[in-house]
């Protein structure tokens, strides 16, 4: 199989299909268009070649061209995935890149996705039927041409009886109104219009059809024409964080439990990974060393959950500390060490090292008195000088270092224009800082924990929230009680 053509649904990434998902990650490229969702692009490979052709009204890109782009990339035997917004074959042109695909021999496969025309609308709250109100529904594009030879009879439509959901309907939402009127739908006729459907940025205007004409509205836009519009049984316009855009500056590999709890509680989240975790400054000699010999360790003390990752590179597996106890500095690590078969003996309430100090035994408990600390260059020094105090040896090895990552000037703006910014680390605010400057952090300043705090601080900012515990959710909560319950999406009824 050389060419997909995926269905990526209206917007929210949660509505990608597993097989669309198995796809992604196979690609060698990736041809998008303007509606698919940004951060699915992130599921293809790296080094997977991303094309965009999306295509705006009176945009410059041709489907001819999609087309021929396809063939180019699938007769070059690369695996290419096609991804549309929506379904691909729901006013899509997914059929004509399939007919075009398939006069050039090319093999390819279809992967349907979750059209807007159902989707948007349930995020709004709208069965598109519901028992008696509508037992049928019928989608229409409001794109094509109008007048005698518009293809769409709507004056039928109107005679029809049940829903009426109008994709692309927009700039031509009057006459679609008038001749729905024509054809018998009274006046008072409810009418929801959805714009972004889906998306944390989802926008309802609620009005009735003599009136849809004067509602200001944008593309893209979902039209529901009929009873059920007047149906309101909202539930995500209702999320604690619903119309509040958060940056996530923690690095790309650690930042999808944070990203999906945001996503989960209605954020719109712009990921701005100010670090990016790269090898020791001795790539790694140091550690693999330490590794070899760590049966001679009475402890083995991690910080971190990439420390845990970075050590078990060389250790193999959990048998490899069969005699040594091991510490991990909160739920997180702890969390880490369980995925790879290692319990934790000790976890502290608080994850700081100050906490993981005080509940260490004394050293005079163990006859080695031994403990490896693997962590990051710049970590700081409180457990190995704490651990030292209460007597233990303590051999301190770089597993990694935190690098800047080089952050675009569209990307600083839409992290400028945010309600919030969630650091996660010391070195996640200064290379913030450093990037975009103190006067271009978002008005709330959240933290995951004390020092992470004490950093911002450090760097001039004003932290509106410390997490009451040192996690991915424990932080989300925390910005949730931050923000008044109705966000930015509420409804607009005319």
């Amino acid at each position: 199989m050389t060419v997909w053509l995926i269905g990526a649904g209206p917007g929210d990434p949660g509505l990608l299909t597993v097989r669309g998902a198995q796809a992604l990650a196979r690609a060698d490229v990736v041809v998008h268009d303007r509606l698919a969702e940004v951060s699915l692009l992130d599921l293809a490979p790296a080094a997977a070649e991303r094309v965009d052709v999306g295509k705006s009204p009176g945009g410059p890109v041709d489907q001819a061209d999609i087309n021929e782009l396809l063939i180019d990339r699938g007769r070059a035997g690369l695996q290419v995935v096609r991804l549309k917004g929506g379904d691909p074959f729901v006013f899509g042109r997914g059929g004509e890149e399939a007919e075009a695909l398939l006069a050039a021999g090319i093999a390819f496969e279809v992967v349907p996705g979750v059209t807007s025309a159902v989707a948007v609308p349930a995020y709004a709250g709208i069965p598109v039927t519901h028992r008696g109100l509508s037992t049928s529904f019928t989608v229409v594009t409001g794109h094509s041409r109008h007048g005698p030879d518009d293809p769409v009879h709507w004056e039928s439509l109107a005679q029809a009886g049940g829903t009426v959901i109008v994709l692309m309907g927009v700039a031509h939402r009057e006459e679609i109104a008038r001749r729905l009127m024509s054809g018998g739908l009274a006046p008072t006729t409810p009418v929801a219009a959805v714009r972004w459907g889906t998306r944390p940025d989802q926008r309802t205007v609620r009005t009735t059809l003599v009136d849809l004409a004067q509602v200001e509205l944008e593309p893209p836009v979902t039209l529901v024409i009929g009873d059920v519009a007047a149906l309101d049984l909202a539930w995500f316009e209702t999320r604690p964080l619903f119309g509040r855009r958060v940056v996530v500056t923690r690095a790309r590999a650690q930042a999808s439990a944070l990203v999906s709890a945001l996503r989960e509680a209605g954020a719109e989240v712009v990921h701005l990974p100010t670090i990016e975790i790269v090898d020791p400054a001795d790539g790694g000699r140091s550690l693999a060393e330490a590794a070899a010999c760590v049966g001679g360790y009475d402890w083995v003390t991690f910080t971190s959950a990439n420390a845990v990752e970075r050590l078990f590179a060389h250790l193999g597996d959990a048998r490899a500390l069969g005699g040594t106890q091991v510490a991990a500095v909160g739920e997180a690590t702890a969390a880490a060490l369980a995925v790879r078969g290692i319990v934790a003996d000790i976890v502290p309430d608080r994850a700081v090292a100050e906490a993981l100090v005080d509940a260490f035994p004394p050293a005079s408990r163990c006859p080695a008195r031994r403990v490896l600390v693997p962590q990051a260059a710049a970590a700081r020094p409180a457990l190995s000088t704490g651990l030292e105090a209460k007597g233990w040896l303590v051999d301190v090895v770089e597993a990694y270092r935190t690098a800047p990552v080089v952050q675009a000037p569209q990307s600083l703006a839409a992290a400028a224009d945010a309600d919030a910014v969630a650091f996660t680390s010391a070195s996640t605010v200064d290379h913030f800082v450093d990037a975009a400057g103190a006067a271009a952090v978002p008005p709330v300043v959240a933290c995951i924990g004390p020092v992470t705090a004490e950093a911002a601080r450090r760097r001039g900012l004003s932290v509106s929230i410390v997490a009451a515990e040192a996690s991915v959710d424990s932080l989300v909560e925390a910005l949730a009680a931050c923000f008044p319950a109705a966000g930015s999406g509420e409804q607009v009824r005319h």
